[in-house]
């Protein structure tokens, strides 16, 4: 029996490999609904899990990645939700982050110091130190806004990664920097340094990225991909590799790390993304070498900008003498 496309059933879960595919067929009840909104309604899942899913590039409208929540969707249109993403499960009892300093807190906001090895909230198959639990055992309240194991957090660093980060304390404070995040007003600086020598020593990467076709937890330039603009400039060239400073337009997941592998330029001690393990090891290095060295943001509260700053980490800056001696 032949069937119409639009003989279709509005709600499909179909296994697609390792994923659960929901296909959903927009109804007319829901032409013009924010996408977030429509997705929600249609899978049952909260608003918050499906803003989840749209920042690891889990939702598709059209056959597009869907890079916002605020987007529209129009009756008719073929939504795709890939609902076997991880759900992140919150840990019982907080683990304790050596090394985390908090630089400043008040009312609206905190901001911390993270050390490498603490990840920024409990997820699936994580048994370390993470800031929210750090936070939670400290006796910070934090706002309760976002999924429960990740609230307060307006943005992440990885578990490798170390430096400042901000976590809101109040619900305005949290849809206050949510959004300067999403509107790209927020300076976040690194210091990465990348092996060998860019050419040009300052430019600009402008590539999609979205998650590695055969890879779990790692992320690749891909077209189709989420749009990702990452700015750098050489600061100091060595013998065997360039200090830089990086500027992110954007917030993606590994996205320094998958842009300077995509140049030929991985960040020094991280094979994730083809860096020379030969290195690393000479250097004493169990991480990458990548700093979030400044946060600049207009303060929810004061509407002043502040800006805060971070000294990289002593395997870091022990790290960067070893190679200045060698130069």
């Amino acid at each position: 029996m032949h069937h119409r496309c639009c003989d279709l059933v509005d709600h499909l879960v179909v296994p697609l490999g390792a994923s659960l595919m929901a296909l959903l067929l927009v109804p007319d009840g829901l032409d013009d609904e924010r996408i977030d909104v429509a997705a929600a309604r249609m899978t049952g899942l909260s608003r918050s899990r499906i803003a989840d899913l749209i920042d690891a590039g889990a939702v598709q409208l059209a056959g597009s990645v869907v890079t916002r929540a605020s987007g529209r969707v129009h009756a008719g249109d073929l939504l795709e939700v890939d609902i076997s993403e991880p759900v992140r499960q919150a840990k019982v009892v907080p683990v304790l982050a050596d090394g985390l300093r908090i630089v400043h807190e008040d009312s609206e906001l905190v901001v911390v110091d993270k050390p490498a090895g603490v990840a920024a909230h409990p997820s699936l198959g994580w048994t370390g130190p993470d800031v929210v639990s750090h936070l939670a055992a400290a006796g910070v309240q934090v706002s309760t806004s976002g999924a429960a194991e990740r609230q307060g957090i307006v943005q992440r660093l990885d578990v490798g990664t170390s430096g400042l980060m901000v976590v809101a304390k109040s619900e305005h404070a949290y849809s206050v920097l949510k959004q300067a995040f999403r509107d790209r007003s927020v300076d976040k600086t690194y210091l990465a340094l990348a092996q060998g020598h860019p050419d040009p020593f300052s430019g600009t990467i402008d590539a999609p990225i979205a998650r590695h076709p055969g890879h779990d937890w790692k992320f690749a330039v891909i077209a189709g991909g989420r749009h990702s603009v990452t700015h750098y400039e050489a600061v100091e060239v060595l013998r065997a590799a360039t200090l830089l400073e990086v500027h992110l337009e954007t917030g993606r997941t590994h996205q320094i790390r998958v842009h300077l592998s995509a140049i030929g330029h991985p960040c020094v001690a991280d094979p994730l993304y083809g860096a020379d393990p030969v290195l690393a090891a000479r250097l004493g290095l169990q991480r990458q070498w990548l700093h979030a060295v400044r946060l600049g943001f207009i303060h929810p509260g004061s509407g002043e900008y502040v800006t805060f700053s971070s000294e990289p980490s002593p395997d870091l800056l022990s790290a960067l003498r070893l190679l200045r001696a060698e130069s």
